[in-house]
Formats: C-alpha cells, sequence, structure tokens
C-alpha cells in the first residue's frame, strides 16, 4: 500500500463524511463498478488507480453509513417504556447522581437498536429510587428502559455529538426505569464473549487503581492525579476533571494521558528487551529460536495486550498496526519502508472505522508519524540523540499547528518545552509504574507513579500559569488551513530548500486570520442551541453582547464551558462589552461563571438577587431597569423590564423579573424576552412600551405561562425562536402557543429542530442562517 493509494482511501471516506444525504444503494452499486473499472484500468494507468480507490472507499463508506442509519431507534419508540435485555458492554462510568454505560441488546421489540447508551440515575425527581445495585462490565441484565433519537447540540464551530455516537454505533440514548411491575434484574454476571471478559478486566484493574489511591465516587482528595494513572493503563479518561483537562491544554500534554503510540511503542520495545535478554541466557531456548525473533513477538504480544487493555482506540490500532507490519518484516529479513506501514495503517484502520475522518485523534495520530518520517526523510534529524530529540519536538509542534488550530481552535505555546521533560517522565517512569502496578498488586507502585505526575503537573502548572501560554485563534477557512499546511511543510523541508522562506507567509493567514464583522449600523443576531435554556450572541460593528448563559448539566460541566467559550473564540470574540443575564433559574445563568472565568467582561447586567454567585463574582453587577439605554455603531439597546427598583424589592418568583432586552438596528428589530411571565408582558403593553420586532426570542421558551395573545399582537414578529431542548419534559413550546404564533403569521423556529439561528440584520436584507441545515451531515437526527 503506498502512501498515494492511502491518501486516496482517506479522501473517499472525508467525501462521504460531509454529505448530508447518502447516495441509495443502486447509486452505490454503479459508483462502486466504475470503482472497479478504474482500478483495472490503472495497472496502465496510474492515476486511475488512485481513483478508483477513491471511489471505492466512498462507497464503503458511504453503505457503511447506509447500514447504521438502519439501526437507528425507531421515532415511534422514543419515549416510550420498553423491556429489554442485554450485556453492559463497557467500563460504567460515574455521572452526577448515577452510572453511565453501553449496552449490547440481546433482546428488544423491533425497531430497538443493537447498541445503546443508558443512564442508571441514583433517584429521580424527589423520590429515591430502589438501591443501584453494582453493575458489572460484561454482566447480562434484565432491564426497562426509556429512549430517544441520539440528538446533540448543534451550533457553529461547535463538537458533533452525534457523529460521536455514530461513529461508534450507537442507535439511542436513554436512562433504565424502575417501577413496581418491573425491577432491575440481573440474568448473568459474567457473559460470554472475548470483549466482555477483556472489559472485566478492564474494570477490576479501574476498581484495584481506586482502591489504592483512595478514589470515592470518582473522586480522590489525597491523590488528585488518580484519574491519570487510571487512563494511563487502561485507557479510560473520563475521571480526569475539567481542570485538570484544562491543565493539560496549556501545557500540550493531552497526547500523554491518551494511550498514544508512543506509550504502546514504550511497551513492546520494553517487553521485547526483556524478553531477549532471558532468551539469550537459557541455551535451550536460544538455540531452537532466535533471541531477537523472540523479543520481536514477545513485544507484539505485549503491545497487543495492552491496546487491549486500553480499549483499541485508533492511535493504539494505528501504532499496533506498524508494529506488526515492522515486525514481520524482521522475522521475514525483508524490511519495509516505515511510509508503507503507515499507509498500511490507514488501509486497516479505515474500512474498520469509516468515520474516523471525523475524529482529531485520527487526523492528530497519523499527522504525527507522518510528520516524523517527513522530517526524518527531509534531513532535519541530527546525528547527535539529544539533538535529534529536540527537532522531532519542533517538527511536530511546527506541522501540527495546522491541524491542531483547525481542529480545537488552540494551542499551547509551551508545549515545545514541556514536553522536553515531560516524554521522558511520562513514557519512561510513570506508564511503566502504572502498568507494572496492573500485574503487580504493590501499592508502592501506584504511589510512585502518582508522586511523579503530581511532581511534573506542578511544574507544567507553573510554566503555564500566564495567558498567553494557549493561543486561540477564530476558525480558520479551509483555504487557510490548507495553506498553513503547506507552510509547515515548507518550514519541515531541507535546510537549503529556498522555498523553506514561503513557511512564515503561508501560516500567517491561519495564525492571524479575523472572521468578518458587521458594518456600522448592521448586526448579527445568533441564538445559541444549549439544551433547555437559552444564550444568544448579538454582535455589531466592534461590540458584543451575550444574553443570558445557557444551563447548568452537572457538578463540573455548563453550557458556559462546553458551548459558548468555543462558539465566542471561534467567531473572532476575544472580549465581550456586555453580559446581561435575565434572571437566577439556571437554564439561563448556569454558564456564567464559566463564561466570566474563560473572557474578559467589560459590564455585567443582571437581576439575580444580592445572595446570588454572579454578585460574589462579579460585585460591579448592575441592577437591570427599565429604561437603560445605549448604543454601539449604530444600533441602539434598550432593557424593557424590570421596572426600576424592582430587583432590590424582589418578586415571587425569579422569572417576574426576568430581564428585556430590545435592540434595534437600521435594518430590523430584536427583542429577547427571558422568561417573562404573562403579568410582565401585560404590563409592558399596558405602557406601550416599544415591543414591535422582527425577531422574538419567545418569553419562557414557548410556556403556556407566556406569550399571551395581546403581547404576540403588540410584538407582530416575522420570526420567533424557541430555545427548547430536544423532547424536554415540559413540553415546550406549548402547543396552544404555537398555534397563536402561526395565527399571527410568524415563522417560528426551535432551537432543537433547527440548531443555532443566526440573523444577519444588514442593508441588503435579513439572512437567516440555521446550524442544522449549514452543517447537515447525514447521520443528524431529524424530526
Amino acid at each position: 500500500m503506498s502512501i498515494r493509494l492511502a491518501s486516496s482511501l482517506v479522501a473517499g471516506a472525508f467525501l462521504a463524511s460531509r454529505l448530508a444525504r447518502l447516495p441509495d444503494w443502486p447509486q452505490l452499486g454503479a459508483l462502486a463498478v466504475l470503482a472497479l473499472v478504474c482500478m483495472l484500468a490503472g495497472r496502465r494507468l496510474r492515476g486511475l488507480s488512485c481513483l478508483g480507490v477513491l471511489l471505492a472507499s466512498f462507497c464503503w463508506a458511504a453503505g457503511w453509513g447506509l447500514t447504521q442509519l438502519d439501526g437507528r431507534l425507531e421515532g415511534a419508540l422514543e419515549g416510550r417504556d420498553i423491556d429489554i435485555g442485554g450485556v453492559v458492554a463497557g467500563l460504567p462510568v460515574r455521572i452526577e447522581r448515577g452510572l453511565r454505560f453501553d449496552f449490547d441488546v440481546e433482546q428488544a421489540p423491533p425497531g430497538v437498536p443493537a447498541r445503546i447508551v443508558l443512564n442508571w440515575y441514583d433517584t429521580r425527581g424527589e423520590q429515591a429510587s430502589p438501591a443501584r445495585p453494582a453493575l458489572p462490565a460484561g454482566s447480562r441484565w434484565q432491564l426497562r428502559v426509556r429512549l430517544k433519537r441520539p440528538h446533540g447540540n448543534m451550533n457553529p464551530h461547535g463538537f458533533d455529538y452525534e457523529g460521536w455516537l455514530f461513529a461508534r454505533g450507537i442507535g439511542a440514548t436513554g436512562h433504565v426505569r424502575i417501577s413496581g411491575d418491573a425491577v432491575p434484574r440481573m440474568l448473568d454476571a459474567e457473559a460470554v464473549g472475548v470483549g466482555y471478559a477483556v472489559q472485566r478486566a478492564r474494570q477490576a484493574v479501574r476498581e484495584r487503581f481506586e482502591r489504592a489511591l483512595g478514589v470515592v465516587d470518582g473522586v480522590s482528595v489525597t491523590h488528585p492525579w488518580a484519574g491519570v494513572l487510571i487512563a494511563l493503563a487502561i485507557g479510560d479518561q473520563r475521571a480526569i476533571p475539567p481542570a485538570q483537562w484544562d491543565l493539560f491544554e496549556r501545557a500540550g500534554l493531552t497526547h500523554l494521558v491518551s494511550i498514544s503510540g508512543l506509550h504502546v511503542t514504550m511497551v513492546a520495545a520494553l517487553a521485547g528487551w526483556l524478553c531477549a535478554a532471558v532468551w539469550r541466557r537459557v541455551p535451550a531456548l536460544a538455540l531452537r529460536c532466535p533471541a531477537q525473533r523472540a523479543g520481536v513477538l514477545a513485544g507484539l504480544l505485549a503491545a497487543t495486550a495492552y491496546c487491549a487493555l486500553a480499549g483499541f482506540g485508533i492511535p493504539a490500532q494505528r501504532t499496533l498496526i506498524m508494529l506488526a507490519t515492522a515486525s514481520l518484516a524482521l522475522l521475514a529479513g525483508r524490511f519495509s519502508s516505515p511510509s508503507r506501514a503507515l499507509a498500511l495503517a490507514v488501509a486497516v484502520v479505515l474500512p474498520l472505522h469509516p468515520l474516523a475522518v471525523i475524529d482529531a485523534g485520527f487526523w492528530l495520530s497519523f499527522g504525527a508519524v507522518a510528520l516524523l518520517f517527513y522530517a526524518a526523510a527531509s534531513g532535519v534529524g541530527a546525528a547527535h540523540p539529544l539533538r535529534r530529540w529536540l527537532r522531532a519536538q519542533a517538527a511536530i509542534t511546527v506541522g501540527l499547528a495546522p491541524l491542531t488550530l483547525a481542529l480545537f481552535g488552540r494551542m499551547s505555546l509551551l508545549a515545545p518545552l514541556v514536553n522536553l521533560f515531560a516524554i521522558p517522565l511520562v513514557s519512561g517512569l510513570i506508564t511503566p509504574l502504572a502498568l507494572l502496578a496492573v500485574l503487580l498488586p504493590i501499592d508502592l507502585l501506584l504511589l510512585s507513579a502518582h508522586a511523579l505526575t503530581s511532581m511534573l503537573m506542578s511544574v507544567a502548572a507553573l510554566l503555564t500559569t500566564p495567558d498567553w501560554a494557549l493561543w486561540h485563534g477564530a476558525a480558520p477557512p479551509s483555504w487557510a488551513v490548507a495553506a498553513g499546511v503547506v507552510g509547515a511543510g515548507c518550514a519541515l523541508a531541507p535546510a537549503g530548500w529556498s522555498g523553506r522562506a514561503l513557511a512564515l507567509p503561508l501560516m500567517l493567514p491561519l495564525l492571524l486570520f479575523t472572521p468578518p464583522r458587521p458594518s456600522p449600523g448592521d448586526m448579527t443576531v445568533t441564538v445559541l442551541d444549549v439544551g433547555q435554556g437559552l444564550a444568544v450572541h448579538v454582535q455589531t460593528a466592534t461590540h458584543d453582547l451575550v444574553f443570558d448563559t445557557g444551563p447548568r448539566y452537572g457538578a463540573e460541566a455548563d453550557a458556559g464551558e462546553r458551548l459558548l467559550l468555543p462558539y465566542l473564540r471561534a467567531v473572532g470574540v476575544r472580549r465581550l462589552d456586555q453580559l446581561l443575564v435575565s434572571h437566577a433559574d439556571s437554564d439561563h445563568s448556569g454558564g456564567a461563571a464559566s463564561l466570566l472565568d474563560g473572557m474578559p467582561v467589560e459590564r455585567v447586567l443582571s437581576s439575580v438577587p444580592a445572595h446570588d454567585g454572579l454578585r460574589l463574582l462579579r460585585p460591579d453587577t448592575e441592577d437591570c431597569a427599565a429604561g437603560q439605554r445605549w448604543s454601539a455603531d449604530g444600533v441602539r439597546f434598550e432593557l424593557l423590564h424590570p421596572p426600576p427598583g424592582a430587583v432590590a424589592r424582589g418578586a415571587r418568583s425569579s422569572n417576574a423579573l426576568s430581564c428585556v432586552l430590545r435592540v434595534q438596528s437600521a435594518h430590523g428589530v430584536t427583542l429577547i424576552t427571558g422568561d417573562l411571565l404573562a403579568d410582565g408582558e401585560s404590563a409592558l403593553v399596558a405602557a406601550g412600551a416599544p415591543l414591535a420586532a422582527y425577531l422574538l426570542v419567545s418569553p419562557h421558551h414557548g410556556s403556556r405561562t407566556s406569550s399571551t395573545q395581546a403581547f404576540v399582537d403588540a410584538v407582530a414578529a416575522r420570526e420567533v425562536v424557541h430555545a427548547v431542548g430536544y423532547r424536554n419534559r415540559f413540553n415546550h413550546p406549548h402547543p396552544a402557543v404555537a398555534a397563536r404564533y402561526e395565527a399571527a403569521g410568524a415563522t417560528q423556529r426551535r432551537s432543537d429542530r433547527d440548531g443555532a439561528m443566526r440573523y444577519r440584520f444588514t442593508a441588503a436584507g435579513i439572512a437567516i442562517e440555521r446550524s442544522r441545515e449549514q452543517d447537515a451531515r447525514y447521520w443528524h437526527n431529524g424530526f
């Protein structure tokens, strides 16, 4: 397998992943015939071979996608109680108030997928459920569940949760239901199957590590880096808290806390060296088989066992395939080129995982190895081992910069420095100690590994304290990424090549790209998809305002950190002029703390009470009050509610104090109402407030407690956006409210159906963009 053919393989799978709708089977059959003709003709014309491989890869990826789509949950089964039987397929993960786990379905009504993700909660509502039993990996259960089709938030430049689930073969998500006539029942403690046996072994290792390091409910007070050691041993990264992930990103150490190719290679080399050393000292063995061959086989077996224990992630698969290729070449006495081994790894991994091309790990894993080969072939390496090590680090840092910025929008500037001592320490000491602790139940091994990890992270935290340590860039266009990749190639080219001078000019657009902003007098209003909550971004030529920050999802996750900050950075926002938190309800204020921590905010307005956490974070928070006005770039902002002094007096509910913002440009008006209630609407109508607007973000998500007929008539909106969660338990927007807006002639949008809604108010007219339309992929859930 050559690099050209491997590139064609990747291109075909990538093209299939970009489609909003897949071709049907007859069309794929015709393309497959064409692919075969091209490959046969390619024996004489090489270019046709690449085209044939591309078409074949496209057909394979598209056919796999069609098969996966057929295996998703039938829409008629959503929200219904269903009795199923099956096996806990992976390691259960602790979540707030329960566990989350993959479940292989063996018995179920027609229309239930073969693999689903379930939450088993400790409590439901205010009533505690029966004590949740232990949930061993690989155990077989009879459960009653309530399922829904995979659904995620859709925002510009956001994480594609639905694609992530689809690539893993997950056809539905849901939760375990417990009632009088349906008590969960374990049928078999150990289901038969090699995969399930491996999962049981992984769980046993995790439990032993947790006992040794004092982990209770996923947290250890005495050993805070326990999650890192578990990740290094079995590839389970879900015990690492967000604060530690933030440190890894700032220091450029994320690759070291995953089962990377470096770790797998180190395990193989260590096992091979030990085996060969012992083998040579036993004459009977050495006479039957050369020590070198024995060491090669031992290294390959050790690497395979480590990859299995780690869950066979794509970086581990890639390394194992390359090691296997090199091992077979050594055993056969025929050395294959490293580039061919890499191409073969692509040819094996991609057919097994056709959607790997949407995974950042795929590109970074193969890209890092390709860069090392390219740098070596270009003469970047030096004779001295230390200089070779330094040059390799520089090659990876420079070469992966375009991909890192394109995929994540950020890059650690101190990664080369930190990795100089972190890679030897993690790969040479910490990981071997963790793996020895897997084989030997000696707590001292884990305690030593934890002490070294703690020391390393203390140094990394000290070095990465400055804000500039992590470079944030706006989401670059494809042309800038392509130019950056070419520029990185020029930078790593041989020293005598004159084209190296093009490296910096080609990479500058990637580093300095700034997305276009509205012209003076224009504005852009984006209603983000945050689930059952609200977050709105209003942008003018030089000013940015955020109205509400979305919900809190759990103890360590909220919309501010997961959705709002990544979106703002991707669209080029580095500071906010105003943050307006309409009221204290967590679905509107849940992300405020993360947003304030992650981005400078000049002015904060809110109606939250004095004891609210927002006031503690920002003591200078101003009360919302009707009559407050300001202008920016020819756009006028005005607060219509609550009345002056109402926040200090308090109200019967936080909704009654909800801030209402009117934004007027030369080309249209937007009215953002938070959770305004019916009496607040009546007061505004009675006072003759300027309510007429082109765009209305519906009060209280379209609840029946709001959107009275008088208010709907007064606003007379052309566009109404309901910010709601998929299959939300409140039934928002209420059918009566939706009927009211429909009768008024308004076009209604829903964030769960349309994703983020962006309205561009310009002199040329009002342009409307829907994320689920613009970024549509064939696996996305539709209504």
